[in-house]
């Protein structure tokens, strides 16, 4: 059997749209340790076929070249693949340093020597998935079609939903915030509404989930829907960790969020959603899930900036966000719910 090591990108979407990659090199026999960052690792918990998940004990954007040279002594002669998914200098180093005789990845910041068989940096910016899933070679077309799956047991679900007052499937989450910067962030106002709409048309709460620094934000929205529909939102922003946000959503009737991690989370489970895109696109980064609807006002707009890819509007209106509406995010959402169960 083939031992292979993956060293994990760092943000949670790309670890979702990195599971594609891992279904290909399971199939194929081998066996998988992944080695991923605190934040990130939790999403290959939720991932089938992993044989072992290694938590980096490293700090974000820092070499840590001590750390790292401790870390591929323990590894040496236990690998005979790395496959390394971020395009950065210093993620090669593990690899390399534990002199594993295979290590596949994109060329990325120059990595001469330290990689075995570089693969050209794609020009412009392609599909993730389809990104990920070249460094295990061509795919089939059955390989090709696939989108990332997570699953989580129903028991995770009911004990993570039952700690927040809460039953499978009868409630909503929404995600807010975005990592990436506000030029991602659908507007908190149209969040609220949004959230009193759905309240009051089917009587279930909306959970808000997000980071600590993002909790200032959803308690605004809270209080902005609980104000028309009183008790419509619950705030749970840093208050649980990724594994038991992932089970929320997992749980959710339906779920609305920029274009995020979890976006791609509720993607990978399967569960009802509008994903709202304003400055990235959806032709990069989609939910790949037939339960998605997308909003993204490229054509029906005609701004020249869209998509910028910024972390803040340089025009500072975000229209590409403001004119989605929340109307059309609760057809969008409601038309995903119907086409899942027949009804409303």
């Amino acid at each position: 059997m083939t031992n292979s090591l993956l060293i994990a990108p760092q943000w949670i979407g790309d670890a979702v749209m990195s599971q594609p990659l891992l279904a290909r090199l399971a199939g194929r026999g081998e066996r998988l340790t992944v080695a991923a960052l605190p934040w990130v690792a939790p999403v290959y918990r939720a991932i089938d076929g992993i044989d072992e998940v290694v938590e980096l004990p490293f700090a974000h954007r820092r070499l840590d070249l001590a750390a790292r040279r401790r870390l591929a002594a323990e590894w040496r002669g236990r690998f005979d693949i790395a496959y390394v998914l971020p395009n950065s200098l210093k993620s090669a180093l593990l690899p390399w340093l534990a002199r594993i005789p295979q290590r596949i990845g994109y060329h990325g910041e120059s990595r001469y020597g330290l990689l075995t068989k570089r693969l050209p940096n794609p020009d412009g910016r392609p599909p993730m998935v389809a990104f990920y899933s070249a460094l295990a070679g061509p795919p089939s077309d059955a390989e090709a079609a696939a989108r990332p799956q997570l699953s989580l047991p129903r028991t995770k679900l009911d004990t993570v939903s039952a700690a927040q007052g809460l039953r499978v499937g009868e409630f909503f989450v929404f995600a807010p915030g975005a990592e990436y910067g506000p030029a991602k962030c659908w507007p908190g106002e149209h969040y609220a509404s949004l959230a009193a709409t759905l309240h009051q048309r089917h009587r279930q709460p909306v959970v808000l989930l997000g980071s600590a620094k993002e909790r200032d934000a959803c308690e605004r929205i809270a209080a902005a829907a609980d104000a028309v529909s009183p008790g419509a939102c619950k705030v749970v922003c840093g208050t649980v960790s990724l594994l038991d946000a992932m089970a929320l959503v997992a749980a959710a009737r339906g779920v609305a969020s920029n274009d995020s991690g979890l976006m791609h989370v509720a993607a990978a489970f399967g569960i009802p959603q509008v994903a709202m895109f304003g400055s990235t696109s959806p032709e990069h980064t989609p939910p790949l899930n037939p339960r998605a609807a997308v909003l993204w006002l490229k054509d029906e707009l005609q701004l020249d900036c869209q998509p910028c890819f910024d972390r803040v509007c340089r025009f500072g209106h975000t229209r590409c966000l403001t004119e989605i509406t929340p109307q059309r995010a609760d057809e969008g959402l409601q038309r995903m719910m119907v086409a899942q169960t027949g009804r409303d």
